[in-house]
């Protein structure tokens, strides 16, 4: 059975202010980009026979920086519909909503086009992904994901066969990857954070 490879994008102004960047298609930094070029080496040492990508600009970047521009997109591996959150930090939400938590809480409501996201429709939506790269990954050869950091998150607390909301426990970093492997037959966390050696 192949494994699943996670890549988040690289750094953004908002990732590193911190900032949720749900919809917004915020451009990689100058250090994002080189987040992801570092990565190479270690994407091209894995076997790798299908790849999709986030339609977002900055997933799309990191996909061609690490050579695999050719990413089948998949408007499913976008990040969480943050709602009225988007833009806004951890901190000042705290301000009003003290103790909000994004994987129990979920959003405040957004504007009807974006109009937020909870916890159990992000894990749909990684379902959804899962299901779709199954196929592939009965094979020997693994499945490459290009995404955004908290739908990743989501998405591996999935295919452990965890709930949605324990996505919290999988901290993941810029321009890093990730290896979802099996141990007798079973979905275990093979790397995480992945870099090579500076």
């Amino acid at each position: 059975m192949g494994d699943l490879f996670l890549v988040r994008h690289g750094e953004t102004e908002w990732s590193r202010s911190g900032r949720h960047t749900g919809w917004t298609d915020v451009p990689l930094t100058e250090h994002g980009r080189d987040e992801a070029r570092r990565l190479v080496p270690l994407v091209r040492s894995q076997r790798i026979g299908a790849a999709f990508v986030s339609p977002l600009g900055r997933a799309r970047e990191t996909a061609r920086l690490i050579g695999v521009g050719d990413a089948r997109v998949d408007a499913d591996l976008r990040e969480w519909d943050y709602g009225g959150y988007e833009g806004v930090t951890t901190a000042d939400i705290h301000r009003t909503r003290p103790g909000w938590f994004l994987f129990t809480d979920g959003v405040a409501p957004g504007p009807p086009e974006h109009p937020g996201e909870s916890p159990r429709q992000v894990g749909a939506r990684a379902d959804r992904v899962l299901a779709k790269v199954g196929a592939a990954l009965a094979g020997t050869e693994g499945v490459l994901l290009v995404a955004h950091g908290h739908f990743l998150r989501v998405l591996t607390a999935r295919r452990l066969g965890l709930p949605a909301t324990h996505g919290a426990l999988f901290l993941l970093a810029t321009g890093t990857l990730c290896q979802l492997g099996t141990e007798h037959d079973r979905p275990v966390v093979a790397g995480w954070n992945l870099r090579p050696d500076p």
